[in-house]
């Protein structure tokens, strides 16, 4: 153990020295920034590229080196969570990335496929101190050892899942799997399905998964971006921490509800309007209304003009219609075809007019006159009024809030269940808002003009500059010979369009800051997690998102619980990839002990007997049991206050309903729509739950959950689980647990 503790107190001295090297190096840039103009372009980049190496600096510092790989031919190399370099010649590597290929024997490497090693080293550590080792023999003719050797090749697994849990999902490249492995390093391209139950860890395998095509393919992901979308914002906050501790900051992380830039969904939809909003046929329905917007003129609308009065009849809004529709542009884009089409129509109503020959001749106005009267046309504003009355530029705000006002080309019953004037989005709204602006469009000819023009006052501006520079430089030339003649100036190496590019404020925000704004932003990845959940209008959304298709999806069908989740991945991806995509499922749970996933089996088999849950691995001992009370916040205080005496999280995971009086009886308990995962209790309800995992778990009133929300909550505990009810317990639960007799003061008689 002094070996490995001598060498890591140098990898930290090297950290410090890299620290304190960047922070030089950026502090520096931004002090010349002060009388440079270039550096002061670059300030906000130099900014950002030190946040992200700082991340990676305290991801190091967290547990900077945790495993050696011994070779057969003698060479070896330190493994660890970001990869650092000797300051010498050749860049020696002191410690390699996780992610490196040369790495993977550490994941990979049995006593069957040794994979060259003659031996693996788990080193744990706190901090700067190592705290443990243990060793791996994967070649038995090997003569040496250290004393550190073990007989359980998965102890170190087994320490880590027995780890109290802090609110904070932690990274797992000390003790990644050979199948998780696989997974993590599997090709960029294409569509990649994770199936796995409770427990099996294919949340954490995803994030992995993330930060190591962010590794293997950095100049196309640093410059695309990855997306991650997580349920909700409790479970992202859990996440949260994941990525940065592998050295990796450049990644968007949202849920479904905040995939619309401007809009912030904290509505709630009944679960039957999340279901009507969520089905593909929402998408023909918002383009039909879109095209109720085209309309025709009923009657005519008459226009005063100079040259007497226009009349914008239905024949002449029918062509400008074809017209527009024909060109096959979103609606805003399709206006100025459909506007030209009026102006033609109604120039040539007033060519035939005033131009008539009286003698029935050709019409007496050239090609020249009948411009000059279009032109007029154009500029009349009555005009334009007509056309915005028939065909206005609309917003995607706009559009779905005049649509759930009145949702035509919807049956009946789904009208009346989505019908609303007003109120907040909800998230069921946020596909519906991008669907719109896709139908729609965005015409930013304005904007454009716009930046023109202030692109020219920088033009004009850089020109009375460089003129300035030159009438200088010529009276001060006056005064000197030829040969200093010939020294150039600012005017003599860039022109003044050069220079005002160059000063031009450039946008140093990240990839991910600049997508988070950008509706229209193609991402290099996206990774879905509970990807079952999202709805046929959300997969619309996303499919935007990532027109290269590289993506990974994880979930589990068995859970899948909102009203208008696709639930199979035939369903969620046949409409865009028929087959053309992979599937594999992790079968192996790590957290859940055997005596909770047999309860937890139990109840999903209750209504689908052909279930087959994830393998356990561990087992604690300790039977779930089950209290049934009088007083459900009573026994739940009474409950938490016995649990919490031991290390770790507990979770109540309860209705909605029952939270108000909970949240009354157990005051420490941190609820709401974002609780605090690092509190000590936290109040849920089910879908808050998902993806996140605790050390004890109390499930109340469970008779009032369904099926795949009770699975859900029974299976997010790590070592204890108890349930409280005050009616009788659902199918499965009834004869699997063990009851109690009530707490004292929490109600009344036995279980």
């Amino acid at each position: 153990m002094r070996g490995e503790q001598e060498f890591l107190d140098l990898l930290h001295e090297r950290l410090a020295e890299l620290r304190a090297g960047a922070e030089a190096a950026v502090n520096s840039a931004l002090s010349r920034a002060e009388t440079n103009l270039q550096a002061r372009l670059e300030r906000d980049v130099l900014v950002a590229e030190r946040s992200g190496l700082l991340a990676a600096f305290d991801a190091g510092e967290r547990g900077l080196c945790f495993g050696r790989l011994v070779f057969r031919d003698g060479s070896d190399h330190h493994i660890g969570r970001i990869g650092i370099r000797r300051d010498d010649a050749d860049r020696t590597p002191l410690v390699v990335d996780w992610r490196a290929e040369v790495a993977r024997p550490f994941y990979l490497a049995t006593g069957h496929t040794p994979m060259g090693l003659r031996r693996r080293r788990h080193i744990t550590t706190e901090g700067p101190r190592v705290t443990a080792l243990h060793d791996e023999i994967l070649d038995l003719s090997d003569p040496i050892r250290t004393g550190h050797e073990g007989t359980d090749a998965d102890a170190v697994l087994f320490a880590a899942l027995d780890t109290a849990r802090t609110g904070r999902m932690h990274d797992i490249v000390q003790t990644i799997q050979s199948e998780q492995d696989r997974i993590i390093r599997a090709p960029h391209h294409g569509v990649l399905v994770v199936e796995g139950g409770p427990g099996t860890g294919k949340t954490v395998v995803a994030l992995h998964r993330a930060a190591y095509l962010l590794y293997a393919h950095r100049e196309l992901l640093a410059r695309r971006a990855v997306l991650i979308v997580g349920p909700n914002p409790g479970f992202l906050g859990y996440i949260g921490e994941v990525l940065p501790s592998l050295g990796e900051t450049g990644v968007l992380l949202a849920t479904p509800a905040e995939l619309f830039p401007g809009v912030t969904a904290t509505g709630t939809d009944t679960p039957g309007a999340a279901e009507v909003k969520g089905r593909a046929a929402m998408a023909d329905a918002l383009a039909r209304f879109v095209r109720d917007r085209q309309t025709l003129p009923d009657p005519a609308t008459v226009i005063d003009h100079d040259d007497g009065e226009l009349v914008l009849d239905a024949d002449i809004a029918s062509d400008a219609r074809h017209r527009a529709r024909e060109s096959g542009l979103p609606h805003n884009l399709a206006r100025p075809h459909f506007a030209f089409g009026v102006i033609d129509g109604l120039t040539e109503q007033l060519v035939d007019r005033i131009g008539a020959d009286p003698f029935g001749g050709p019409n007496l106005l050239g090609p020249d006159d009948v411009a000059l009267l279009g032109k007029a046309i154009a500029a009349n504003p009555a005009v334009h009024a007509a056309i915005g009355e028939l065909w206005p530029t609309l917003t995607p705000h706009e559009l779905v809030a005049d649509f759930l006002a009145d949702p035509v080309h919807l049956p009946d019953a789904d009208a009346a269940a989505i019908r609303r004037t007003g109120g907040e989005w909800t998230p069921a709204d946020v596909p519906l808002l991008d669907e719109a602006a896709e139908l729609l469009g965005e015409d930013d000819s304005a904007a454009r003009a716009a930046a023109e023009g202030e692109r020219q006052e920088r033009i004009a501006y850089a020109q009375g500059v460089l003129d300035l520079s030159y009438g200088s430089r010529t009276q001060e030339f006056d005064d000197r010979d030829d040969e200093e003649s010939e020294v150039l100036g600012a005017h003599d190496l860039i022109d003044a369009e050069r220079l005002a590019d160059r000063a031009e404020e450039r946008d140093h925000r990240s990839a991910a800051e600049r997508a988070a704004a950008d509706r229209t932003w193609a991402f290099g990845h996206i990774i879905v997690d509970e990807a079952q959940e999202l709805s046929a209008m959300a997969w619309r959304l996303l499919m935007r998102r990532c027109p290269t298709r590289s993506m990974t999806l994880v979930g589990d069908p068995a859970q899948t619980a909102e009203p208008g989740g696709c639930g199979s991945w035939e369903a969620i991806l046949g409409p865009y990839l028929r087959d053309r995509w992979e599937h594999t499922r992790l079968g192996v749970n790590y957290r859940t002990p055997t005596e909770i996933m047999a309860i937890a089996a139990q109840v999903a088999r209750s209504a689908d007997p052909d279930f087959e849950p994830p393998r356990s691995i561990r087992a604690t001992g300790v039977r779930p049991w089950a209290v049934r009370t009088d007083d459900l916040p009573g026994a739940v205080a009474a409950a938490v206050a016995q649990e919490t005496r031991t290390e770790g999280r507990l979770a109540v995971i309860a209705p909605r309903s029952h939270h108000d009086a909970l949240s009354a009886a157990v005051p420490a308990a941190s609820a709401g729509r974002a609780p605090d995962l690092t509190s000590a209790v936290v109040l849920l309800d089910p879908r808050q739950a998902k993806g996140l995992e605790f050390d004890t778990v109390i499930v109340a009133e469970p008779a009032e959950f369904g099926t795949s929300d009770l699975y859900v909550a029974l299976t997010r505990a790590t070592q204890r689980l108890g349930v409280v009810h005050t009616g009788a317990l659902p199918a499965g639960l009834e004869e699997t647990l063990e009851h109690r007799l009530t707490a004292a003061g929490a109600g009344a008689g036995a279980g």
